[in-house]
């Protein structure tokens, strides 16, 4: 009897040896998921992603003949989920983070695939799913980093809003509490920190160890010890003396 299949997966990846452990953890670990085709740099990825219609690709960043951000670019229709595969935690991963999508450090870790897997499956149910590599694809084509989105992690899914949507962000212990341009406010899992280190390349500034500010929407800064700013929402963050400095020369 044949296996029900849930999923379809192409891996694109330069290197044999990588093809051949994604497709053996994935026949072994995650076996509702079928691999249907492969490519070894982007104009065979392309050609498999157009030949399989594939619901995941499993894709290495940095490839011959371009990178993995090179081949989004080349696919017309952004209908699968991304799974990228890296040997390098390096810019990258800011990217990859602001689409909220999935990346495995290589060597794969079978847990962590097993994981991205199986949270891609609970996520395609949702009725008004969006892509997580469709979100980084239209990042990549916009220049202009304030209009870049993000996929901000939710208890019912995600919400997708632009960097110059968000004014400030304050930490909440694990949490990072956003204020948006609208007066709303959404408290997303996940820590001050790593928003940090995601958002700092988008116009984003650390001021204080609770508070991450939106440049773009500071209205005025008085001195001070550190100071303090007042933002284009009427909030007033303080700026601690430690990044008082790397602030002004920002700002």
């Amino acid at each position: 009897m044949k296996k029900e299949t849930c999923l379809t997966a192409v891996i694109i990846d330069d290197e044999q040896d990588s093809r051949d452990i994604i497709e053996g953890y994935l026949t072994r670990y995650c076996p509702d998921v079928e691999v249907l085709g492969f490519g070894k740099d982007v104009p065979t990825g392309v050609d498999a992603i157009r030949q399989h219609r594939p619901d995941i690709v499993f894709l290495d960043i940095e490839m011959p003949f371009g990178n993995a951000f090179d081949l989004l670019e080349q696919v017309e229709e952004i209908d699968f989920e991304t799974i990228f595969v890296t040997a390098y935690d390096n810019y990258a991963i800011q990217a990859i983070n602001r689409s909220a999508a999935f990346y495995l450090l290589k060597p794969v870790d079978i847990d962590e695939l097993v994981e991205a897997v199986e949270k891609i499956k609970k996520e395609k149910e949702q009725a008004d799913y969006v892509t997580h590599a469709k979100v980084l694809a239209e990042n990549i084509r916009i220049a202009a980093k304030q209009e870049q989105k993000l996929m901000l992690p939710t208890l019912s899914g995600f919400d997708i809003i632009k960097a110059k949507e968000v004014v400030n962000c304050s930490a909440e212990d694990n949490l990072t509490r956003f204020f948006l341009l609208d007066g709303s406010e959404k408290l997303i899992c996940r820590t001050l920190k790593y928003y940090e280190e995601v958002l700092e390349e988008l116009g984003f500034c650390r001021v204080h160890r609770s508070h991450l500010v939106n440049l773009e929407h500071v209205a005025s800064y008085t001195k001070g010890k550190g100071g303090y700013l007042t933002l284009t929402n009427g909030k007033m963050v303080e700026v601690s003396n430690s990044k008082k400095e790397n602030f002004l020369s920002r700002f």
